[in-house]
């Protein structure tokens, strides 16, 4: 039975109730202060990112933690943690754009579309491909008109379809457990958009002929793989995996990724990340700061005292309440005169209108017109883990 998907709501704002004092700060489950802040980890191949999250719970002792962008298992690279206060910045992280070098193997498809499928496919490549590889590996990018065809569609694509072995629900059910079952899932297409993609390497690949006793759709075992090594830049929601699929279309043969590495999600970067074996000292010395977290991934407003109180009771801000306003429309965190984060916030546009004027006054009044500040999401201001906050 083909299933249809069904999107998750976009989470709300949070909104501090007007006149409620702070909570207290939770502590960690070892009784330490609770660590509030954002760790840069070098995932393995191998586990999921939710193996990665549930084992630095335990390492860290804390019990608010998540991550701003799933890796697959066959995935390795950088995964973005956030602890404690830190996972209210997940929806802006989350959406900011990835870095990934990817391998792809031409002539054999996979039902998963990557390394860790069962193959479903497999034949040898025409010779035109085989010599564009060629050109490719030589580093003669002119002599392969085609490929570079099939590149230009995908740097073209604003829409795609994820795979059906992906963890979007459909009906309450995660995809890929009802393609695990045999059921047909039919995944609606989704936003995206490829900021850049360039090859960094070819290889033709070896004998392309199985064994005598192999099944036809099964290739030589000794057969080395014809690939493409590609480097890419792409927005939230964009699935590597389908680019091999798609690539292998546009080229007439079957395709599945056989490695990929996140290099950076956002400001994050791998040259910054920590291994995920390291000890509970080192990840804690990793630990980012909460307001050095947000400040490097957006943009930075800074609140008086008077407009650090009225954030943190949720009122509405005018710019009176800041001596740095936002520079620009948005989110933006807001930071109290000691550089700790009070808030996520973001400008509306008011209409004040002077007693007496009512149905006359609209938007082509600017004199009328006063920026007014909201808050988004209301932060506890939990110590940091390290000395000098953000300031």
């Amino acid at each position: 039975m083909k299933q249809t998907a069904q999107t998750d709501p976009p989470p709300m704002p949070e909104h501090t109730v007007e006149g409620a004092p702070p909570p207290e700060p939770e502590r960690a489950t070892t009784g330490r202060p609770r660590p509030d802040g954002l760790l840069v980890i070098d995932k393995p191949r191998g586990p999921t990112s939710h193996d990665v999250v549930a084992r630095l719970r335990r390492v860290l002792g804390v019990k608010r933690i998540g991550h701003a962008g799933t890796l697959d298992p066959m995935a390795s690279g950088v995964l973005v943690v956030l602890v404690g206060e830190a996972t209210k910045l997940a929806p802006y992280l989350t959406a900011q754009d990835k870095r990934y070098t990817a391998r792809v193997v031409l002539g054999v498809g996979t039902d998963t579309l990557d390394a860790d499928g069962e193959i479903t496919a497999a034949q040898p490549l025409p010779a035109w491909l085989d010599d564009e590889l060629g050109a490719l590996a030589g580093a003669v990018a002119c002599a392969a008109p085609r490929i570079a065809a099939a590149l230009d569609a995908e740097r073209a694509r604003r829409e795609q379809t994820p795979p059906a072995y992906s963890a979007i629900k459909v009906a309450g059910q995660r995809s890929y457990a009802l393609a695990r079952a045999g059921q047909a899932v039919d995944l609606a297409a989704r936003a995206v958009e490829v900021r850049s993609l360039a090859v960094a390497g070819a290889a033709r690949g070896g004998p392309a002929t199985p064994a005598a006793d192999a099944a036809p759709a099964t290739p030589a075992a000794d057969a080395a793989p014809a690939t493409l090594e590609l480097e890419l830049e792409v927005s939230k929601g964009y699935y590597v995996r389908s680019l091999a699929g798609d690539l292998g279309a546009h080229l007439g043969v079957p395709a599945h990724l056989s490695a990929l590495r996140r290099t950076a999600s956002g400001a994050f970067t791998v040259a910054q990340a920590v291994a995920l074996d390291a000890g509970a000292g080192a990840l804690r010395a990793a630990l980012r700061p909460l307001a050095e977290a947000a400040a490097s991934s957006l943009p930075v407003a800074r609140l008086t005292e008077d407009g650090t109180r009225r954030a943190r009771l949720g009122q509405s801000l005018t710019e009176s309440d800041f001596s740095m306003a936002p520079a620009r429309p948005g989110a933006a965190v807001w930071l109290d005169p000691d550089g700790h984060v009070v808030a996520l916030g973001a400008p509306d546009l008011a209409l004040d209108a002077p007693e007496g004027i009512g149905a006359g006054v609209s938007e082509s009044s600017p004199a009328l017109l006063t920026t007014r500040f909201s808050v988004l999401r209301g932060f506890t201001g939990g110590a940091d883990t390290r000395e000098n906050p953000a300031r």
